[in-house]
């Protein structure tokens, strides 16, 4: 019997991605434009709103080398992929650093292989997941999907990996088990900032994220262990992370060693550090903006240069309608 895939409601396939190559010569245009001091004219590029200099910065080296992984492809779309160049060299991944730049720069350190993955808590069936296992255990898909940042920018990427449901029903999760909580490293001397409060944000590592149990059962929940057909570069969250394609970025925690199942909302990273910011569900919704921006549009990172990066308008729930029932009769300004 052929296996059931679902298909989300926004059909997106590498049919339709646009030259890996891209601008990069971005000091040269700065000296050409009469700026001398670049980078203290522009600063750094810290907090929120993604800056527009960060495009200016030098061309990263990025790893080509990756394994490339097997996978039922994702169908057609209208929308056109964000290259892979730009997928991994302008990230937020504060472990090395609040720069856009620092994941694909310093990231390249960090060792993946050997890998556990924890899932307990309220579970009959603890288990625990090696390196291999990632890529080996659950058959994988290819699932393009948005990724909308808070910063109120937005990619679109081809993802490859599996639903989080079936990781969790494979712990068979007790009855009690009402949320998932996430966590990420906490201990690892390459992420400069875990030993840097100043590197690293002043977050309180390690970051730590959570879900409704129905929202980790939602099909659209993906499991990555990939990107553009290959396992996932350091910079993205190697060598899993969480993808949930209708909220905003920060959910989608990076390079996980646990999952645990209980029975209250577990806390999370930017809940914590800024309740009035970010809330525990961050959906992606025009009509609730951040404190400090707008949420109505969003700039989409594609090919382009500097200064042609596409304005779009923001849906809701990033497009993704499907998951409107999570949150009948929710007041999504207030459980934001």
């Amino acid at each position: 019997m052929a296996r059931k895939t679902f298909k989300p409601s926004v059909k997106l396939t590498e049919n339709d991605v646009t030259d890996e190559s891209v601008f990069n010569d971005r000091r040269a245009l700065l000296k050409k434009l009469g700026f001398v001091g670049a980078g203290a004219l522009l600063g750094q590029s810290t907090g929120a709103h993604a800056q527009l200099f960060d495009w200016f910065k030098e061309k990263p080296k990025i790893d080509k080398t990756l394994e490339a992984l097997t996978y039922d492809a994702a169908t057609p779309t209208k929308d056109t992929l964000t290259p892979f160049e730009k997928v991994t060299s302008y990230n937020n991944f504060y472990e090395f650093g609040t720069d856009k730049s620092d994941p694909v720069q310093h990231a390249h350190a960090m060792t993946v292989d050997p890998w556990s993955l924890k899932i307990d808590g309220l579970v009959e069936n603890p288990i625990t997941l090696k390196y291999d296992d990632l890529h080996k255990r659950f058959p994988l898909e290819e699932r393009i999907y948005r990724l909308r940042c808070v910063e109120a920018w937005s990619m679109v990427i081809p993802w490859v990996g599996f639903e989080l449901n079936k990781l969790l029903s494979l712990a068979k999760p007790l009855s009690s088990a009402k949320y998932v909580a996430f966590e990420t490293l906490a201990r690892r001397s390459e992420m400069r900032g875990l030993k840097n409060r100043f590197v690293g944000g002043g977050i309180d590592y390690p970051y730590v994220e959570g879900l409704r149990m129905d929202e980790a059962m939602h099909p659209l929940t993906l499991m990555a262990v990939g990107l553009y057909g290959k396992t996932l570069p350091n910079q993205n969250g190697a060598p899993i992370r969480l993808v949930t394609p209708w909220k905003y970025g920060f959910k989608s925690i990076k390079s996980l060693v646990r999952i645990r199942l209980t029975d209250k909302q577990p806390p999370t990273t930017w809940n914590i550090l800024a309740p009035q910011e970010y809330g525990f569900y961050a959906n992606v919704n025009p009509n609730v903006d951040h404190p400090r921006w707008s949420q109505a549009s969003e700039r989409r990172i594609t090919s382009g240069g500097l200064f042609n990066q596409e304005r779009i308008a923001t849906q809701m729930f990033n497009g993704y309608t499907e998951v409107a029932s999570l949150y009948k009769n929710m007041d999504l300004s207030r459980f934001y």
